[in-house]
């Protein structure tokens, strides 16, 4: 808990007693005039008191980690007349309701960017996994059922057609290793002005073009209402026969169930998946019974250094803000100036 300085009002700083790199508090106490509180995530009535009076609050971003209750909707929001500002504790931010916040005068801030690198990567972890075979390699390894290295025959990506979806700093890193591995990159992201797709590396098409055109379909954009269940079962049926897709963006992007059935049928040849609709997904799953699938658990950017970029940045945009700084990553900018007027009734001044 930090000692607030001489002449400067303590505003409160809360998150959840859920795992961080000890980068977050660490950086939080070393503003004195913040004050850090860590409720119990089981917790009732402490935890419910402690957000009330918060004027800062730090929330993952996974909506399987936090109850409902402790999640940012307008309902909570009724119930923290002094909340400022709220931090998700990644790029996406499931567990914010932004409009809520901007009604009720609340900046909300993300991290995206933080974990790319990590995110990335993962990305063509389970490209190659998939095309490699490595999972099926390494099961008759173990269960000494290896005889002949042809039954377990690979592809080769180099020459392919890599379409991205969402290009944003994730998707841009993954334009750029894609490079390297001789990949053709197209890209759709009706956020991203052509020009811009062009200078990150990819070529602009059509959503429906990437999924004619495209080897490999590989998602990075954000889980709204705009791209819920946008890989549906058409969408699916459009993609080239022989295809593979990969997601480590967000469950409930695409339909599982459709997958599921453009697999089963051959329409596509495999599947990487690092985002599950509920997570982690049940045994029983049908994706997690199939070969042609290498599955991960939401992973991609839980990295030791990616989890430590993020605690660093959601620390720093919540000083930033609460010091009348306006922060990198602000998702409703169009709060801004009532966001400083609250401010400044806590004694505070940009």
């Amino acid at each position: 808990m930090s000692v607030p300085a001489v002449g400067r009002p303590a505003l409160r700083v809360a998150r959840l007693d859920l795992w961080i790199d000890p980068a977050f508090d660490a950086a939080i106490a070393r503003d004195h005039t913040l004050d850090l509180r860590v409720l119990p995530v089981n917790g009732d009535a402490v935890t419910a008191a402690g957000l009330a009076c918060a004027h800062a609050y730090h929330v993952s971003a996974a909506k399987d980690e936090v109850p409902a209750r402790w999640q940012v909707s307008a309902d909570l929001l009724a119930h923290c007349p002094q909340l400022l500002c709220v931090s998700s504790g990644g790029a996406g931010y499931d567990t914010v309701d932004v409009a809520a916040c901007t009604r009720a005068g609340v900046a909300v801030v993300n991290q995206a960017g933080a974990n790319a690198a990590s995110v990335a990567e993962m990305t063509f972890a389970l490209l190659l996994s998939l095309v490699k075979r490595l999972g099926e390699s390494e099961a008759a390894l173990r269960a000494g059922t290896a005889v002949s290295r042809e039954s377990l025959m690979g592809h080769e990506i180099e020459g392919r057609v890599l379409g991205i979806v969402g290009i944003g700093e994730i998707g841009r890193r993954v334009a750029t290793i894609a490079a390297g591995f001789g990949l053709r990159v197209l890209a759709y992201d009706p956020l991203v002005a052509p020009d811009e797709i062009r200078a990150r590396g990819a070529q602009p098409v059509t959503f429906d073009a990437l999924l004619e055109q495209a080897d490999i379909v590989s998602l990075h954009c954000p889980l709204d209402g705009v791209t819920r269940n946008l890989f549906d079962a058409s969408a699916f049926q459009r993609m080239k026969r022989g295809a593979l897709f990969i997601s480590t963006a967000r469950g409930g992007i695409h339909d599982e169930d459709a997958l599921l059935a453009a697999l089963d049928s051959r329409h596509l040849a495999g599947a990487g998946l690092d985002v599950w609709k509920v997570e982690p997904p049940p045994p029983g799953s049908g994706l997690l019974q199939r070969s042609n699938v290498v599955a991960a658990f939401h992973t991609g950017g839980v990295t030791h250094e990616g989890r430590r970029k993020v605690a660093q940045g959601s620390a720093t945009q919540i000083m930033d803000m609460l010091a009348g700084r306006k922060p990198a990553r602000l998702l409703n900018p169009e709060v801004w100036p009532r966001f400083l007027a609250r401010l400044a009734e806590c004694g505070v001044k940009a």
